[in-house]
C-alpha cells in the first residue's frame, strides 16, 4: 500500500514538473475554487440560523431564561438590549416550554388569573385590593398592546364605601408608559388610553386620568370644562386648529398657481366662546284671525194704562162705578235690541335662539408671495406682478378663507422677495453629493469586472510565452516498428491496433494519426502541435492525389 502511494506521488511530481507555467497557474486556480468551495459547503452545512426567542427583557428575567436554557441544553446567543436568541427551529418550543415554566414573567403585573384559585376566609379589604390589582394588570396588558408602548403602569385610586356619600372624592387614576425608542405618543392614542381607562372604572372620568411617558412628560391635558384651566387649553386648542385649518386651504392653493414654496399664510381668527339664548316674541296685526263671535237679538213689548181717578176715599173704594171710572186709555210699547260680540287673534312669532360657543367673530390672513425671477446666474432679476395679478390673487384667498368684509375680516396680500440662498446652496451641496455617489457607484460596479478582465489578459499573455514542450506519448513516432526485418533488410510495417504504417522516421499516415487521436486526444494535441511546429508531417502520396 505504501510502495503506491509513494509511486502516485512520484508520478504526480513527474507530471507537476513536465507542466509549463500557465498550466501550473491553471491548476492551483481549479484547486484553490475547489477548496473554497468545499469550505463554503462545509461552513454553511455545519452553520445553524438563529431565531429570536426574547426580546427587551429586563437582566432579572434574562437570567432566568438563560438558566432555563442551560437545563435544557439549547444553544443560545445574547444579544444587547435583552435579547436571547436560540435555533429557529427550537424557538416556539422553547417558547411554550418557558411560558409552561412561568418564565418570563410579565412587567404588567398580575391580571384577573389572581381569582382562579380559591380563597377562602379573606376579608373583604384584601378581596376589594385583589380586585383592584386584577384590573389594573389588565388595562396595564391592554395599553401595552398599543404599537408606540412597550410597557405600561396603571394605578387606580378608588373611594372607599361609606354611607353617606361625599360628592368631593371620586375616582381617579394614572397612566405610566414607557415608549418605544425616541418616538412620542399622539394625542389620539393619549385620548384613547383616558377613555379605555375611564371606561373600565366605575364612576371614572377620562378627566380623571393622568398619562405621564417615561421621560417625565405630562401628556394629558386637563380638559374639564368646570375649570379655568381646562376652558383655556381647549379655548386655545379650538383656535390653533382653525387657523391651522385655513393657512392650509389658502397655502394649498396658492401652491398650486405658484408653484411650490412661493407663498406662506398665515391666519389669525378671533373665536367667540360665549354661550347665549335668547326668545323672541313678534305680533302681527295685519294677520287677523276671528277667534270666536257672539251675537244677541233681542225683543220687547209692553202696555200700559192712564189712571184718571182723583185721590182720596172714593179713589181707594173697589167698586164697580169707580173701577170702570178709573180706567183710562191704553199705551202700548215695542223694543228690539241686537248685541253683537266679535273677538280677533292677532297672528304671534315665537322664536329661541341658542348660539353656541365657537363663532367665528374676526378673520385676518397675512400673505406673503414670491417675487417672480427671470433669467438664471447673473442675469437672475425679479419681475414683479401688476396690480391686476395681485388682486386677482387677494380675491381668490379671500374666497378659500370665506372672508366677510361686513364682518370686519381684512387680507394682506404682499409681494416679496424670499432669500433662497440656504436652498439654492444645498441644493448644489445634494447635486454633488449625488454626482459623487453615482461616480462612486459606478466606479464600483466596473472595479470587478475590469480585475476579471486585466486577469483574462495577464493570464492569456502568460499562455502566449510559454514556450511549446514535448510530452512523450509513451510508443514514439516512427519508432513502432518491428524488431524483425522481412528478410530483405526491410523493415516490416509496424502495426498499432489493426492499423499499420511505414516506419519511415517522420511519417504518419492519416489512418494511424486518426487511430492515435481516437485513443489517446490529449497527448495528440500536443504532439501534432509540436509536429506541425517543426514541420515532420508529410502528407501522403496518394492523400496528395
Amino acid at each position: 500500500m505504501n510502495n503506491n502511494f509513494s509511486k502516485l506521488g512520484k508520478q504526480l511530481l513527474d507530471i507537476w514538473g513536465q507542466l509549463g507555467a500557465s498550466q501550473r497557474i491553471s491548476v492551483i486556480a481549479a484547486t484553490f475554487v475547489l477548496i473554497a468551495g468545499l469550505g463554503t459547503v462545509t461552513f454553511w452545512s455545519s452553520h445553524k440560523e438563529y431565531g429570536l426567542l426574547y426580546g427587551g427583557l429586563s437582566d432579572a428575567e434574562s437570567s432566568k431564561v438563560v438558566a432555563a436554557l442551560d437545563d435544557a441544553k439549547v444553544p443560545y446567543k445574547v444579544g444587547s438590549g435583552g435579547s436571547i436568541s436560540v435555533p429557529s427551529d427550537k424557538v416556539y418550543p422553547m417558547r411554550m416550554q418557558l411560558a409552561g415554566k412561568g418564565i418570563p414573567q410579565s412587567g404588567d403585573g398580575v391580571g384577573f388569573e389572581i381569582f382562579d384559585k380559591p380563597n377562602f376566609g379573606i376579608s373583604d379589604f384584601v378581596q376589594r385590593a385583589n380586585y383592584t390589582r386584577a384590573l389594573q394588570g389588565e388595562l396595564a396588558r391592554t395599553i401595552s398592546q398599543i404599537n408606540e408602548v412597550e410597557s405600561a403602569r396603571v394605578m387606580i385610586v378608588l373611594p372607599e364605601n361609606r354611607l353617606l356619600l361625599d360628592k368631593d372624592k371620586f375616582p381617579t387614576a394614572s397612566v405610566f408608559v414607557r415608549v418605544r425608542g425616541t418616538s412620542q405618543l399622539q394625542p389620539q392614542s393619549i385620548n384613547s388610553i383616558r377613555f379605555l381607562v375611564a371606561n373600565s372604572v366605575e364612576g371614572l372620568k377620562p378627566n380623571h386620568v393622568s398619562v405621564v411617558d417615561n421621560l417625565g412628560n405630562v401628556l394629558s391635558e386637563n380638559s374639564d370644562n368646570d375649570s379655568l384651566t381646562g376652558l383655556s387649553s381647549s379655548q386655545l386648542g379650538v383656535r390653533r386648529n382653525l387657523e391651522s385649518y385655513l393657512s392650509k386651504k389658502a397655502q394649498d392653493l396658492l401652491e398650486k398657481v405658484l408653484g411650490p414654496g412661493q407663498a406662506i399664510v398665515r391666519v389669525s381668527a378671533e373665536v367667540n366662546y360665549d354661550s347665549m339664548t335668547s326668545t323672541q316674541e313678534k305680533f302681527d296685526p295685519d294677520g287677523q284671525v276671528i277667534r270666536t263671535q257672539t251675537k244677541n237679538d233681542e225683543s220687547v213689548e209692553s202696555a200700559t194704562t192712564a189712571n184718571s181717578t182723583a185721590t182720596g176715599i172714593s179713589a181707594n173704594t173697589a167698586t164697580d162705578t169707580n173701577s170702570l171710572a178709573s180706567s183710562g186709555p191704553l199705551n202700548n210699547t215695542k223694543n228690539h235690541k241686537v248685541t253683537s260680540t266679535v273677538e280677533y287673534e292677532i297672528g304671534k312669532t315665537h322664536t329661541d335662539i341658542v348660539q353656541a360657543a365657537g363663532g367665528l367673530k374676526r378673520l385676518t390672513a397675512a400673505i406673503t408671495v414670491a417675487t417672480q425671477m427671470q433669467g438664471t446666474g447673473a442675469d437672475r432679476k425679479a419681475v414683479p406682478r401688476t396690480p391686476e395679478e395681485m388682486e386677482k390673487l387677494r380675491r381668490i384667498v379671500s374666497s378659500a378663507l370665506g372672508a366677510d368684509p361686513t364682518r370686519g375680516d381684512t387680507i394682506a396680500l404682499e409681494e416679496l422677495a424670499f432669500n433662497d440662498q440656504f436652498a439654492t446652496d444645498m441644493t448644489q451641496q445634494l447635486d454633488t453629493q449625488q454626482k459623487r455617489d453615482f461616480w462612486m457607484n459606478l466606479a464600483g460596479n466596473l472595479a470587478f469586472p475590469a480585475l476579471g478582465l486585466i486577469s483574462i489578459f495577464i493570464l492569456f499573455r502568460m499562455f502566449k510565452r510559454t514556450p511549446v514542450q514535448e510530452i512523450p506519448l509513451g510508443v514514439p513516432v516512427g519508432r513502432l516498428a518491428h524488431k524483425n526485418g522481412n528478410g530483405a533488410g526491410q523493415p516490416q510495417p509496424a502495426r498499432y491496433g489493426d492499423f499499420a504504417y511505414e516506419t519511415q522516421p517522420g511519417v504518419v499516415t492519416v489512418d494511424v494519426l486518426n487511430r492515435l487521436i481516437k485513443d489517446n486526444p490529449n497527448n495528440m494535441t500536443q504532439a501534432i502541435r509540436d509536429w506541425m511546429n517543426h514541420g515532420h508531417v508529410h502528407e501522403p502520396e496518394n492523400d496528395r492525389r
